[in-house]
């Protein structure tokens, strides 16, 4: 049974004296002193399977506070949950990943206060300044209970009233489909004040209000999803002249300076080579058959090339005079089957998707365990870095198997040839009847 807390220990007997040996009666008292510390629902009641509710944000949104200094506070109904990890200023903490704090120059600090979660920025508030706070989806409780809850406070510490919204949408052009939960960041020019926001899961945003003025805007891929652009990330951005409202639409792709290399080069058919590049390439370059070189090895014997294409124009190129051969074919099914359209892709949307491939096709098909040294020169990548990388292909021999059945000649083979030459001979000599 559990010790009631506050009642006098019966052990203690008259005159303060009490039973047993002292090692028993210390174990005893931390026995006690733990159950009446720890906090514990009334047993028999129903499991908690309500999440925390946002009851209330201070400052109130669109207020006014000149001289603020205080924390802005998320108040919940309950006891919400710090997190397992720290909220240490690197953006990584639980709660940290929960907050979009702007204009500030680092990783806001998010404190917890058992029901209040507080949050200010490490370099103090600025008077005259607009700032915006988002809390994000994703406030549980001690029984794990998720909230779905969004707020979003904006206040000012001074300054005319904010007025200007912005709208766009973010895509990621690599994969060919819009953002979801993208990083948008809007920096006020030339102040370089940085309003940040998420998209949705449309890859669409609405951000605001901001003070007017211009803007430059970007979305981005937050790969570490520390809400900041960092080198590695894909973005893009626009700017945004004062008093317009329509960013548009932001096609995000990886940024490097560095040209692209060859990755791989592998053989597709007996006069197809795949070219994998480390980087997607230039949709708006076009590179035809003198870009390539081909060398058989180890003599540097040039290779002619016929074209070098994105494998949707080669597929284009080479797949219609097969398609036309089997037009006859295919008329009888066609009948049958009623016409079905082709999927949308990105290109039919806005723009092509972004590609880091290329097939060459060869002049003469490739020999079977032959090295050639493939070079593409000029080729640029999406941000317009340009390298002439290199690779060497090494063809793999022909099977063992292959070679010593084109060497050797069956019995059944000479046997047929034999059958054949003795029915020839008896049909220039037929037989007389006995």
């Amino acid at each position: 049974m559990r010790p009631r807390c506050g009642r006098r220990d019966q052990s203690v007997g008259r005159g303060g004296a009490r039973a047993g040996p002292l090692p028993y009666r210390a174990a005893a008292i931390l026995l006690a002193v733990a159950a009446c510390a720890r906090i514990e629902p009334p047993p028999g009641g129903p499991p908690d399977v309500t999440p925390p509710r946002l009851v209330s944000v201070r400052p109130e949104s669109l207020a006014s506070v000149p001289g603020f200094r205080g924390e802005v506070v998320f108040q919940f109904d309950e006891v919400v949950s710090e997190g397992g990890s720290a909220n240490d200023g690197l953006g990584t903490g639980d709660l940290e990943r929960l907050i979009l704090l702007s204009p500030t120059v680092g990783v806001p600090e998010v404190r917890w206060h058992r029901t209040r979660i507080g949050v200010r920025p490490r370099e103090g508030w600025k008077d005259g300044r607009v700032y915006r706070v988002q809390l994000l989806p994703g406030v549980t409780d001690l029984h794990n209970n998720r909230s779905l809850a969004e707020r979003i406070v904006t206040f000012r510490t001074g300054g005319p009233a904010p007025e200007t919204t912005l709208r766009g949408s973010v895509h990621d052009w690599v994969a060919g489909r819009p953002a979801r939960g993208a990083l948008v960041e809007a920096v006020l020019l030339p102040d370089s004040l940085t309003y940040r926001a998420l998209a949705d899961s449309n890859g669409a945003f609405v951000l605001g209000s901001l003070p007017k003025g211009e803007y430059l805007v970007y979305g981005v891929i937050d790969l570490n999803h520390n809400g900041r652009r960092d080198p590695r990330d894909q973005f893009d951005s626009v700017r945004v002249a004062p008093g317009a409202t329509a960013v548009g639409e932001l096609w995000t792709f990886p940024r490097d300076t560095i040209g692209p290399r060859l990755a791989s080069v592998t053989v597709q058919d007996s006069v197809t080579l795949a070219l994998a590049f480390s980087q997607p390439l230039d949709p708006r370059q076009r590179l035809d058959s003198t870009a390539a070189r081909v060398r058989l090895l180890p003599d540097s014997t040039p290779v002619g090339v016929r074209t070098l294409l994105a494998p949707a124009a080669h597929d284009s190129q080479y797949q219609r005079p097969r398609a036309r051969t089997d037009s006859g074919r295919g008329r009888v099914d066609s009948a049958r089957a009623p016409a079905v359209p082709p999927a949308k892709t990105a290109a039919d949307e806005s723009r092509a998707a972004l590609n880091d491939r290329l097939l060459l096709t060869l002049a003469a098909p490739v020999a079977a365990g032959a090295k050639y040294l493939v070079e593409v020169r000029g080729v640029r990548n999406v941000s317009g870095a340009a390298a002439s990388p290199r690779l060497v292909l090494a063809v793999p021999a022909a099977p063992a198997a292959a070679r010593r059945d084109s060497s050797v000649v069956r019995p059944d083979s000479l046997r047929g040839r034999l059958d054949s030459l003795k029915a020839r001979a008896d049909s220039a000599h037929p037989r007389k009847p006995t």
